[in-house]
Protein backbone atom coordinates (compact mmCIF):
# COMPACT_ATOMS: atom_id res chain seq x y z
CA UNK A 1 0.00 0.00 0.00
CA UNK A 2 2.88 2.43 0.43
CA UNK A 3 4.09 2.26 -2.76
CA UNK A 4 0.67 2.57 -4.35
CA UNK A 5 0.17 5.81 -2.06
CA UNK A 6 3.89 7.24 -3.18
CA UNK A 7 2.45 6.61 -6.47
CA UNK A 8 -0.93 8.38 -5.90
CA UNK A 9 1.18 11.47 -4.06
CA UNK A 10 3.37 11.36 -7.46
CA UNK A 11 -0.14 11.86 -9.86
CA UNK A 12 -1.76 14.61 -7.96
CA UNK A 13 1.67 16.37 -7.37
CA UNK A 14 2.21 16.10 -11.80
CA UNK A 15 -2.01 16.08 -12.49
CA UNK A 16 -1.76 19.75 -10.12
CA UNK A 17 1.25 20.94 -11.14
CA UNK A 18 2.05 21.31 -7.97
CA UNK A 19 6.33 21.87 -8.73
CA UNK A 20 6.89 22.65 -5.38
CA UNK A 21 5.43 20.14 -3.41
CA UNK A 22 7.84 16.98 -2.79
CA UNK A 23 5.86 13.54 -2.46
CA UNK A 24 7.20 13.15 1.22
CA UNK A 25 5.40 16.27 2.40
CA UNK A 26 1.84 14.93 2.02
CA UNK A 27 0.67 13.41 4.53
CA UNK A 28 -1.27 10.25 4.19
CA UNK A 29 -4.53 12.04 6.04
CA UNK A 30 -3.95 15.45 4.78
CA UNK A 31 -6.98 16.63 3.37
CA UNK A 32 -6.77 17.06 -0.30
CA UNK A 33 -9.08 19.79 -1.38
CA UNK A 34 -9.51 23.54 0.48
CA UNK A 35 -7.67 22.88 3.68
CA UNK A 36 -4.05 20.68 3.61
CA UNK A 37 -3.01 20.95 -0.31
CA UNK A 38 -5.65 23.01 -1.46
CA UNK A 39 -6.61 21.29 -4.93
CA UNK A 40 -9.74 22.65 -6.51
CA UNK A 41 -12.28 21.48 -8.89
CA UNK A 42 -10.17 22.09 -11.64
CA UNK A 43 -7.50 19.35 -9.56
CA UNK A 44 -10.60 17.29 -9.08
CA UNK A 45 -11.29 16.30 -12.70
CA UNK A 46 -7.44 16.26 -13.42
CA UNK A 47 -7.44 13.44 -10.74
CA UNK A 48 -9.74 11.87 -12.18
CA UNK A 49 -8.41 11.77 -15.79
CA UNK A 50 -4.97 10.76 -14.46
CA UNK A 51 -6.95 7.63 -12.07
CA UNK A 52 -8.84 6.52 -15.68
CA UNK A 53 -5.23 6.80 -17.30
CA UNK A 54 -3.17 5.01 -14.93
CA UNK A 55 -5.45 2.49 -12.88
CA UNK A 56 -8.70 2.39 -15.66
CA UNK A 57 -11.32 3.44 -12.88
CA UNK A 58 -14.18 5.80 -14.29
CA UNK A 59 -15.34 7.51 -11.32
CA UNK A 60 -18.84 8.68 -12.50
CA UNK A 61 -20.85 10.26 -9.91
CA UNK A 62 -19.81 13.34 -7.14
CA UNK A 63 -20.24 11.53 -3.86
CA UNK A 64 -17.94 8.53 -5.18
CA UNK A 65 -15.53 11.20 -5.94
CA UNK A 66 -15.59 13.35 -2.57
CA UNK A 67 -15.67 10.15 -0.23
CA UNK A 68 -12.64 8.84 -2.69
CA UNK A 69 -10.65 12.53 -2.84
CA UNK A 70 -10.72 12.44 1.02
CA UNK A 71 -7.08 12.22 1.75
CA UNK A 72 -4.22 9.85 0.41
CA UNK A 73 -5.35 6.69 2.47
CA UNK A 74 -9.46 7.29 0.93
CA UNK A 75 -7.66 7.09 -2.32
CA UNK A 76 -5.54 4.49 -1.69
CA UNK A 77 -8.17 2.27 -0.36
CA UNK A 78 -10.67 3.13 -3.36
CA UNK A 79 -7.59 2.55 -6.42
CA UNK A 80 -7.11 -0.83 -4.24
CA UNK A 81 -10.74 -2.00 -4.12
CA UNK A 82 -11.49 -0.57 -7.80
CA UNK A 83 -8.62 -0.62 -10.02
CA UNK A 84 -8.62 -2.66 -13.16
CA UNK A 85 -5.05 -1.94 -14.80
Amino acid sequence: MDKLKLELKEMIIKAANLEDVDPGEIEDDQPLFVEGLGLDSIDALELSVALETNYGINISDSDTAKAAFVSIDALAKFVSENRSK
